[in-house]
Parts: C-alpha cells; sequence; structure tokens
C-alpha cells in the first residue's frame, strides 16, 4: 500500500470542527468549522458519527481519536475532546499522528471557547493554521491572547520508540493490560488474525489500539484499521479479512457473538483475551521467552522499555532480511526469501515460512528495498537493535571457535604424546601426519568463521538459483487482497528517517529531497549504512555475473 502519511502536509491542522451531541430525532452535527475554506465533504460527513460513536457519559474530560482513509488510502486523523457535560465535541483533523500535540492542543482550545472574546479563539486557530507545518522534533511557540499567552508544544520525534509515560497511547495499554495479554495481541497480529479491542471508555480503548499497533515497529498494520468503530459500521465486524478494531462496549453488546466467527478479543477494562488460537505457543520457543523475561522485568519498562522490548523480538525474527539482500549489476537491490529463512537458526525457520506471506511482513520488506533502491541511507531504532543482535551473534560464535580450536589442540596433544612414546619411526611419521591435518583443520575453522563474516563467499553459487522474489500475496477472498485501503485505518508506518551530521536523526513528511544525503553517524564509517553483520561498510562481490552485497570488514570491490 506504500505510507499512508502525506509527503506535502503544508498545515499542523486542516480543519476545527465542534459537534453538537445527537438528539432523539436528530444526529450529531456540525455546529461551526475553521476555516471555512475546508470542502471535503466525504470528510465532514463522517466526523460527527466518530465524534459520538456510541452513548456518551460525560462526567470528566475525555481525548479519543479515530481515522479516516481516503481514495488513495491515505489518512485523515481526527483528535476528539469531550468536556464535562458538555453539549458539543471539539474535534481536530490533521494529517499528522501527533497524539500528545493535539491532546495540547484542543485543551488550549477548550480553554479559548470559554473566553468572553470570540475573537481570540478565530485568532489562535488563524495563526496554527497558518503556521507551515513544524518538522519532527521541534518545539511550536504561538503567542495568543493579544500576546498574553504563548502555546508551545513539542513536536514529537518519529524516530524515537513510543515511551513511558510521554507517550500517552503506551502508557493507557500498559496501565491496562498485563504483559501476557500484550503477548497474545501481538502474536495475534503476526498472524494476521481478527482482533477487537472493546473498553467502556473511549479514551482507553482509541489509545490501546493505536498502541498496539505501534508495537509492530517497524513493521505496520496493513488491513482494516478503526480505533473507535461508530455503530453506523458495525457492519466492518463481519468482514471475513483481518482487522484491528476499537468497539465501544455498548457497540459490542448489540452484536450477536455467533455473528463474529473466529475474532480475538481483549477487553482492556478486565484484562482478558479470548481466542481460538494458540498464536503465542506457537511463536518461536526463544523469541517468546526472551520477551516474556524483559516485559516481566518491571524497572526496565519506564521510558521505552517496553517498546523495546517488542522490537528485540522482531530483530530475532526479522532482523536477519539484510543477509538476503543480493544486487545484480544494472539491476536493482532484491530480496531472496529462501536465503533469509535459511540464515535463520532452524527453530525458528517454520514460523519465517509462513510470514513470507504476510502483509505487514512484505510491506516492511518493499519499504526498505524502496529506500535503497533510492539511494537513501537509512538508520532507525531497528537496524540499531539488530547490528546489535548480529555482534552479539557474531561473539557467540567467536567464543564457540576458541573452545573447539582449545578441545582440538588438548586432544591432539595427548594423542601426539602417547603415540611419540613408540619409537617405531613409521608411527613418528604418522603423528607428523596427524600434527599437520590438525593445523589444516584449525585453519579451516578460521576460514569458516570469516566465512560467516564476509557474506557471499562461494563463486559457485548459480546467480540463479540465489534469486528469488517474494511471492504474491496470500488472496483467500475471491481472488482479492485481504485488506481493505479504503475502509477507515489507521496509525501511520513511521515516516523516513536520515541521520545527520551530528549524529542525529530527522525524520520527514514533505520534501524527501530535503534529507537525500548518506545517512552519517560517530558509530559508523561514514556514508554508510547502518546495517550487515559487524555494521561494516556493505560490499558489492562479483560472484559470476552477479553483483553481491558483502560486509566485509576490508573493501575489496565496489
Amino acid at each position: 500500500m506504500g505510507s499512508r502519511i502525506r509527503e506535502d502536509i503544508r498545515h499542523f491542522f486542516e480543519c476545527f470542527c465542534e459537534i453538537a451531541k445527537p438528539q432523539p430525532d436528530k444526529d450529531a452535527w456540525i455546529v461551526q468549522k475553521f476555516p471555512e475554506s475546508y470542502k471535503d465533504e466525504e470528510v465532514l460527513k463522517s466526523v460527527p458519527k466518530f465524534s459520538f460513536p456510541c452513548e456518551i457519559e460525560s462526567t470528566s474530560v475525555q481525548h479519543f481519536n479515530f481515522v479516516l482513509t481516503d481514495i488513495d488510502s491515505k489518512w485523515t486523523f481526527g483528535f476528539v475532546r469531550h468536556g464535562t457535560r458538555s453539549e458539543t465535541a471539539l474535534v481536530v483533523l490533521s494529517y499528522l499522528p501527533w497524539h500528545e500535540a493535539f491532546h495540547k492542543f484542543l485543551n488550549t482550545i477548550a480553554d479559548l471557547t470559554d473566553s468572553p472574546n470570540d475573537s481570540d479563539l478565530w485568532s489562535f486557530l488563524e495563526a496554527m493554521y497558518e503556521m507551515p507545518a513544524p518538522d519532527p522534533g521541534s518545539t511550536i511557540h504561538i503567542p495568543y491572547n493579544n500576546g498574553l499567552k504563548t502555546f508551545t508544544c513539542q513536536c514529537p520525534n518519529q524516530f524515537k520508540l513510543p515511551s513511558i509515560p510521554d507517550n500517552r497511547n503506551l502508557t493507557e495499554y500498559y496501565s491496562a493490560v498485563d504483559a501476557n495479554n500484550m503477548m497474545l495481541i501481538f502474536a495475534s497480529m503476526l498472524y494476521e488474525r481478527r482482533v477487537i479491542f472493546t473498553s467502556k471508555r473511549l479514551s482507553r480503548l482509541s489509545a490501546c489500539v493505536q498502541a498496539a499497533n505501534a508495537v509492530l515497529y517497524p513493521m505496520n498494520w496493513q488491513h482494516i484499521f478503526i480505533p473507535v468503530l461508530p455503530m453506523t459500521l458495525v457492519d466492518y465486524l463481519l468482514a471475513p479479512m483481518p482487522f484491528l478494531i476499537g468497539v465501544p462496549q455498548a457497540v459490542l453488546q448489540k452484536v450477536p457473538r455467533a455473528d463474529l466467527g473466529d475474532v480475538v478479543i481483549l477487553n482492556a477494562d478486565a484484562n482478558t483475551v479470548e481466542s481460538p488460537f494458540n498464536d503465542l505457543e506457537s511463536l518461536p520457543f526463544e523469541v517468546v521467552s526472551s520477551l516474556k523475561r524483559k516485559l516481566r522485568n518491571r524497572p526496565t519498562l519506564l521510558g521505552d522499555g517496553v517498546s523495546r522490548a517488542f522490537l528485540q523480538a522482531l530483530v530475532q525474527l526479522i532482523g536477519g532480511y539484510r543477509d538476503a539482500l543480493q544486487f545484480y549489476q544494472g539491476e536493482k537491490i532484491t530480496f531472496n526469501a529462501d536465503k533469509f529463512v535459511e540464515s535463520r537458526p532452524s527453530s525458528i525457520q517454520p514460523f519465517l515460512r509462513k510470514m513470507l506471506h504476510l502483509q505487514i511482513f512484505q510491506q516492511f520488506i518493499e519499504e526498505r528495498l524502496d529506500m535503497l533502491n533510492a539511494g537513501l541511507g537509512f538508520s532507525d531504532e531497528f537496524e540499531l537493535e539488530a547490528c546489535n543482535y548480529s555482534e552479539k551473534s557474531s561473539s557467540r560464535l567467536k567464543q564457540q571457535y576458541k573452545e573447539w580450536a582449545s578441545t582440538m589442540k588438548k586432544e591432539g596433544s595427548a594423542f601426539f604424546k602417547t603415540v611419540k612414546n613408540k619409537a617405531n619411526p613409521a608411527v613418528k611419521s604418522a603423528v607428523k601426519t596427524v600434527k599437520a591435518r590438525g593445523m589444516d583443520m584449525k585453519e579451516r575453522s578460521r576460514t569458516a568463521y570469516k566465512g560467516i563474516r564476509s557474506r557471499f563467499r562461494d563463486s559457485h553459487v548459480s546467480p540463479h538459483s540465489m534469486h528469488h522474489e517474494l511471492e504474491p500475496p496470500h488472496l483467500p477472498f475471491n481472488g482479492k487482497p485481504r485488506s481493505a485501503p479504503a475502509s477507515p485505518t489507521a496509525s501511520p508506518r513511521r515516516p523516513k528517517t536520515l541521520m545527520d551530521s551530528s549524529g542525529g536523526v530527522k525524520s520527514y513528511y514533505k520534501d524527501p529531497n530535503k534529507f537525500l544525503k548518506p545517512a552519517s553517524d560517530n558509530r559508523l564509517e561514514n556514508d554508510s549504512l547502518y546495517w550487515g553483520s559487524e555494521c561494516k561498510k556493505p560490499v558489492l562481490r562479483t560472484i559470476g555475473k552477479m553483483l553481491v552485497i558483502g560486509f566485509d570488514a576490508q573493501e575489496t570491490g565496489s
């Protein structure tokens, strides 16, 4: 599907609406909006339904969000604020997925709606609208109330992992759902199940759905995605394709359970999961046990500990994708699916063969290949963790080699001494032969290890046998994709990220040429990608007529 975030975003927000709550004889409607020039009728028609998805008791201030998808599969985010016992809801539409920023923005708007001077609100909205869309990681400073106050807001850095307590969505998810149930949902999403979240509180509901999608990073849910489902769209729950939908408890109670079929249901209020599948048990044991251990170590979970635990689990599963990249002279970099599976430990290969058919994985590979083939150097938290994991694996190989060499040396010496005591010249000659072979074996061991560190040494491999494209997406329903790109969906794929010369990371939504320069960091060689078994500069090596990407400690070809 490609990115759901528009690249040319001009405004911090696209439209502000005040929505009147529905009456017994009248649906919710738009009371006022800014700017008046906003004319997307399809979006405006949907906003009241998503702002009041069910009957809401406004006993306290409540924030939640929804997502709309246009004909080009691009997202529009709706951020909603229900005030205490208020007859209206405040809604901001934006192309930016900045939940914390819009939470603060809506609270400021709410304060200004109580101002005796109506012009204060409209002046503030105009100033925010006319401001050029800020860059991720920057800080907004907009004076209002005739300069007496200043709206200050930190724009999120999309490179960083969601953290607790800064990220409201993840904090709510972690507070409501225990580690085991988070893992159950994670596993079900990896298998692309039909997943329902439910809660009485819309704020908790949308936050948990958004957070569950966020911990799939660097992959992203590619199917129906609705953080809060209005009653008018309840038929989406009967769809046969995968989905991730937040359903208010009042709405879910009106749907016969038998009509839902095989579905995974998380009750965020009761912290319970119902599932007809054994998805968590079918994940590789070492991945699950490592994830479980990290999520139960509560002192480490503040900050980005929760996000990083899930990221490291995905690194164990798919971090080896770099070992399966290959390059033919005059052609684009491609992904060899068979080599990807074969490069991983045998215990996780069965799961990876299934994963090759999942759209979340296929989209991830397509995104990485697009960046590489566009000549963009890139580095993100996933690549950093994959490199760290690769270094640890390399260290284990070195230790195994040392132990093996030590054992060979001891056994060889004992055998040599035993035989040497015999005076037979023929036996002495045999000892020399054994010793020479032992040295030869030791040298072969070193060579084998070096072969692991520098990829694709075998010059006898046929280029045709190595070239294998991803299989097409699984199409079980009348030959159509399982996703529904025109349906309301949400939570964006993170924007492309590039490191600047100072070692920082820049993300962009707008003109990609703005950051078209090689990635660089003090942990890397200049102008290199941050990837590879030893984090070395990629080297193109010739095998027959094929050029493949290697990761030698020293460059041997380019």
